[in-house]
């Protein structure tokens, strides 16, 4: 996919690729930080047909829903050879934010491995038990239907 990166001065920099229909999809981030989710025309790309102003977390949680499921998808791919594993992305709720992915103790109350967190669409792969958790923040796991379904559970609440 070729993203094109087109300076606005004075406005900061836009970043969109072409889509198979023609129009424009892309990101306006402005110099004061403000961000755009754009569509642009089909007839000109130029101009916009949609203009979503977005804040820095909604940005953040559309790239991880955008993000995760190309990696759970490949996760899953892999594992497909492996009766009894599965691989699912699972939010981070509050009673974890700000927290360490280590006081979830995941792997010891329901033996699911945490193999990436999504946040702000970056991938951070193999996170540590240091690694500080932000709600909203994707885990990618890996475990039985059971084990991630009580994971589920334990983010959710606590």
């Amino acid at each position: 996919m070729n993203v094109e990166v087109t300076p606005l001065p004075g406005i900061g920099v836009r970043k969109d690729f072409a889509l198979r229909n023609g129009r424009r999809i892309g990101v306006v981030t402005h110099r004061d930080g403000k961000i755009e989710l754009i569509i642009s025309k089909s007839d000109d790309p130029d101009a916009c047909l949609a203009e979503i102003p977005l804040t820095t977390e909604e940005a953040g949680a559309l790239a991880n829903l955008l993000g995760a499921p190309q990696l759970v998808a490949q996760l899953t791919e892999e594992h497909r050879d492996l009766p009894g594993i599965h691989t699912r992305q699972i939010p981070v709720g509050t009673p974890f934010d700000g927290r360490t992915l280590g006081d979830t103790a995941l792997r010891t109350r329901t033996g699911v491995s945490v193999v990436a967190v999504m946040r702000a669409g970056q991938v951070h792969p193999s996170p540590t038990p240091d690694f500080t958790l932000t709600a909203g923040d994707l885990m990618v796991t890996v475990g039985t239907s059971e084990g991630l379904d009580n994971a589920v559970k334990i983010l959710k609440r606590g």
